[in-house]
C-alpha cells in the first residue's frame, strides 16, 4: 500500500504520551521490529497543532529514532512522518484506519 508524506515544518508538536513498546502479537508479547533495520518499534502519542487545528496521533518509531527521556509535554520535531491506510479482517469483522510512522522524533531546538 502506498504511504503519504506529512509535512510538519509549520506545525507545533508536543509529546502527549511517552513511548511504549509496540507489540507484533499481544498474546505472546512478541515485539514489533522494523523490517529494514531490525530495531524494536515503539509507539509515541504526539499532539500536532497547525493552522489552528490540533490532533493527537499515535506514531510508530524505531527505538533508535528517539532520545531516552522523551516525556509528555516535551516539544519535538518529527522526521520522515508518513501516513498509510490499512485494512484487515479479524473474527469476521473488517477493520480499517490510518497508521502513522516516523523515522525519528527529536527534541525541538
Amino acid at each position: 500500500m502506498p504511504s503519504f508524506k506529512i509535512d510538519t515544518s509549520t506545525a507545533v508538536v508536543f509529546v502527549a504520551t511517552a513511548p511504549v513498546p509496540k507489540l507484533a502479537n499481544a498474546k505472546t508479547g512478541e515485539r514489533a521490529m522494523d523490517r529494514e533495520t531490525g530495531a524494536p518499534l515503539s509507539t509515541v502519542g504526539l499532539l500536532v497543532s497547525d493552522e489552528g487545528e490540533g490532533n493527537l496521533y499515535q506514531v510508530t518509531v524505531p527505538e533508535t529514532g528517539f532520545p531516552e527521556g522523551l516525556a509528555p509535554g516535551m516539544p519535538v520535531k518529527v522526521v520522515g512522518l508518513k501516513a498509510r491506510d490499512w485494512e484487515n479482517e479479524f473474527n469476521g469483522q473488517k477493520r480499517h484506519g490510518i497508521s502513522f510512522r516516523a523515522v525519528a522524533i527529536t527534541p525541538a531546538a
